[in-house]
């Protein structure tokens, strides 16, 4: 009885203290007609608290979310089902529903009139802004009688669970020469020799062995060709997402993480739609996701949760003890790297097999005067990456992910480096 008082209004407590008091004063002055009044105005409070209390506890919902998994940007709706159970008339229903900032506005409904076991369907949006796994809830139900004497508190639904994943930007064309086993470029051309088995020759590189210089085709040609060892295929793409926070500037949604994470994700859809077996893994070599060639939606999906969940990492330095690609090619989306972090993901990559970097200017997304000329450091890790044979996109804000996909698709060979943008 006690804790149903605590839900009496500043209304019902003045109330309650009138009646009290009337209640004194009709005994100090011996008058009946005042203390009848006093009786009255005590139990009305009384009752209401009684009633109100006893309908509380009639009040049931419900919440389902017509989407359990969006994208950022994507607006959802969530619905939710309110209804009386027992016979005790309600009096005004206030329903907020808990809602994190990043996916809008703290929804609010009021219900006059609750209608006897018939849902009331109530619906509002959600539209997030950031990825990652939030809590709707809980839905918190205020009752008040129609005097304004009383008002509870009651949760009626707990949180639910939405997972809003990284934007995907469909993209088209793949990379020249993906399609070779061996991970080369387009450059590569099988030649057939008089007399001689099929041989696969491309251009002479610097740091090439000379001993595999094949002569034939050197003479056809009047420039050096080299011979390209044969490798087991692997197949598939490997993509590598180098997600240290201190490779990384900006905050929120114009952060250079965010937009590494929105390209992994495009990236990684675009070639499993392809066909091809595609590997997520972190700057550590640390596997992701995995989607088999061939496989539904469902492996999609586990890659897009795996995105969204992602969060940064804080170790300083790329540690690599193996090829992370495992021989597949490799795409590398790279922060700011240093040298030996460069070296790391360099030494362990055999020359033949085709690599490309998107590196991403992060000084340019930390300055708010736009985009200014390439950052010196950027262009020594371009250029060292470059050295060891890897096709290189340098990427600066304000670049979409499906234009710095264009221009990895159209590098021309492995060393080759493209600034988005340039002319």
């Amino acid at each position: 009885m006690f804790r149903s008082l605590s839900g009496l209004t500043t209304r019902g407590r003045c109330l309650l203290a009138a009646g009290l008091a009337a209640g004194v004063c009709a005994i100090v002055l011996n008058e009946r007609d005042l203390l009848r009044v006093a009786v009255f105005v005590l139990a009305l409070p009384l009752c209401v608290v009684l009633m109100a209390s006893a309908a509380r506890m009639t009040i049931s919902a419900s919440r389902s979310l017509l989407s359990e998994r969006i994208s950022v940007g994507e607006q959802g709706e969530v619905q939710l089902d309110l209804w009386r159970t027992g016979r005790m008339p309600a009096g005004e229903v206030l329903l907020e529903d808990g809602l994190p900032y990043t996916l809008g506005g703290r929804p609010r409904f009021v219900v006059e009139r609750l209608p006897h076991q018939r849902a009331v369907p109530l619906r509002y949006p959600v539209q997030p802004t950031l990825r990652g796994v939030h809590q709707i809830g809980p839905l918190r139900a205020t009752i008040t009688d129609p005097f304004g004497l009383c008002e509870f508190e009651r949760d009626l639904v707990a949180h639910s669970r939405l997972v809003v994943v990284p934007r995907v930007t469909t993209l088209w064309g793949l990379p020249r020469g993906a399609s070779i086993g061996s991970g080369e470029d387009s450059d590569i051309r099988l030649h057939a020799g008089q007399g001689e088995a099929d041989v696969v020759v491309r251009q002479y590189r610097q740091g090439d062995d000379l001993r595999k210089v094949h002569w034939p085709s050197t003479a056809r040609r009047d420039e050096l060709m080299v011979r390209v060892e044969e490798r087991p295929w692997h197949g598939g793409t490997t993509v590598l997402l180098d997600h240290r926070a201190t490779a990384h500037r900006g905050s929120g949604v114009q952060s250079s993480l965010e937009w590494a994470v929105e390209f992994a994700a495009s990236v990684c859809l675009h070639l499993g739609k392809s066909g091809q077996h595609v590997r997520l893994v972190s700057e550590h070599g640390r596997l992701l996701a995995d989607m088999p060639e061939g496989v539904g939606p469902s492996h999609a999906g586990s890659v897009l949760e795996a995105l969204a969940v992602l969060q940064p990492n804080h170790e300083r330095d790329i540690v690599l003890g193996a090829d992370p690609g495992q021989g597949q090619e490799l795409i590398a989306v790279l922060g700011t790297v240093g040298t030996e972090s460069v070296h790391e993901i360099t030494r362990h990559r055999a020359r033949g097999t085709r690599s490309l970097a998107v590196l991403l200017d992060t000084t340019a997304w930390e300055s708010s005067d736009g985009p200014a000329d390439n950052d010196v450091a950027t262009e020594e890790t371009a250029a060292l990456l470059r050295a060891a044979g890897w096709g290189v996109v340098v990427v600066k804000p304000g670049h979409s992910v499906a234009e710095v996909w264009a221009q990895l698709c159209r590098t021309a060979a492995p060393g080759a480096s493209l600034i988005v943008g340039a002319p």
